[in-house]
């Protein structure tokens, strides 16, 4: 990409199969019948070209109906208030975006956080649980700034044991996992209650959907203020959506080639001293502790040709500051040798 007059190696994208700027999406964008949308899709801004990408969507999937929002942050922020209240208690991961913990905190349901990944304090909040309200559990697929990927079929089973709703967010599993990109829960056989699959990482769009039974999609139509009081999702990209919907679903060989670009980065940064914890997703952290040196650090990649961001609080916990790489499958093997290159230079001294 082009930053400052510059040309620099991306690394730091969550366009994981390459597809933003794609020619086929941009053709299809061109066949669009409209650009926005004149209102809600509760008064005018409906279209049938929104039920049939949805439709396509819930396929993809494998779950009965979607519903499409504006963007990820709008989906979660409107699908957590309008299934619990008050009387209800929501368990979140301590990792999860802040777009579901804002979702968590705008129900005012009680939020139980439990420890990342901790299955065993998860279960024992769920046996904790008082009162007869409903009770949903949350979680990322992938999580965005560690990477790694939650045990879905554990959380599946406590949520069926402790008859509680389990709530998935698919933002970085969708495209990058599962059969023909369907995502984690996919990939783990497991159906959520509700699955959150977002636009604009894989398919190099934007947007998002809610998927799950036709009774969850009737609700959140009439439930969901980020859906009822937001204008209409656009027309221009229905077009564009039901594109990349096909070319992720064909994308096997770019699934495979960013993975095994994600591998082969952790292993040689792990090589060359870099702290990074393990995991299976595109997204990299290289731990490096204090904010001045996860800048310092991004400095010295942009020097050398690479775009690679440097993340601090309060994005990531406090002393936790990184390098977060992400690589994408139209990556060539020489642009992995570069960034590699380039972080093995200013690890050694000058």
């Amino acid at each position: 990409m082009r930053q400052a007059g510059r040309d620099l190696l991306n690394f730091c994208s969550n366009d994981y199969l390459g597809f933003a700027s794609d020619p086929r999406l941009l053709d299809a964008l061109r066949s669009a019948a409209g650009v926005g949308a004149p209102a809600s899709r509760l008064i005018t801004g409906h279209l049938e070209e929104h039920e049939a990408t949805e439709r396509l969507l819930a396929s993809l999937v494998r779950l009965p109906e979607a519903l499409l929002f504006t963007s990820g942050f709008a989906a979660n922020l409107g699908t957590i208030p309008a299934l619990v209240g008050p009387d209800d208690v929501v368990f979140s991961d301590a990792l999860n975006h802040a777009s579901l913990i804002d979702g968590c905190r705008l129900s005012r349901a009680r939020v139980e956080v439990y420890p990342h990944g901790d299955l065993e304090a998860l279960e024992q909040a769920l046996r904790a649980r008082r009162g007869a309200g409903n009770a949903l559990i949350v979680s990322d697929a992938v999580f965005s700034m560690d990477g790694d990927v939650a045990d879905v079929a554990a959380l599946r089973g406590l949520a069926d044991i402790h008859d509680a709703w389990l709530m998935v967010d698919e933002a970085h599993g969708l495209g990058v996992f599962g059969p023909q990109g369907a995502g984690v829960c996919a990939a783990a056989g497991v159906q959520p209650d509700v699955l959150v699959g977002t636009l604009g990482k894989s398919f190099g769009a934007s947007g998002a959907f809610v998927a799950g039974a036709p009774a969850l999609r009737a609700w959140l139509i009439n439930r969901a203020r980020s859906f009822v009081f937001s204008t209409a999702y656009p027309a221009a990209l229905l077009p564009v959506l039901r594109a990349a919907a096909s070319l992720v679903e064909a994308a096997d060989d770019r699934r495979r080639r960013v993975l095994e670009h994600a591998e082969r980065i952790r292993r040689e940064a792990r090589g060359l001293g870099y702290e990074v914890p393990e995991g299976e997703s595109p997204i990299i952290p290289v731990l490096v502790g204090s904010n001045e040196r996860a800048i310092e650090l991004g400095r010295a990649l942009e020097e050398r040709g690479v775009l690679v961001v440097g993340i601090r609080p309060p994005t990531v916990p406090r002393g936790t500051a990184r390098l977060r790489i992400t690589p994408m499958a139209t990556h060539t093997d020489t642009d992995v040798d570069h960034l590699l290159e380039a972080l093995a230079a200013i690890r050694s001294p000058a």
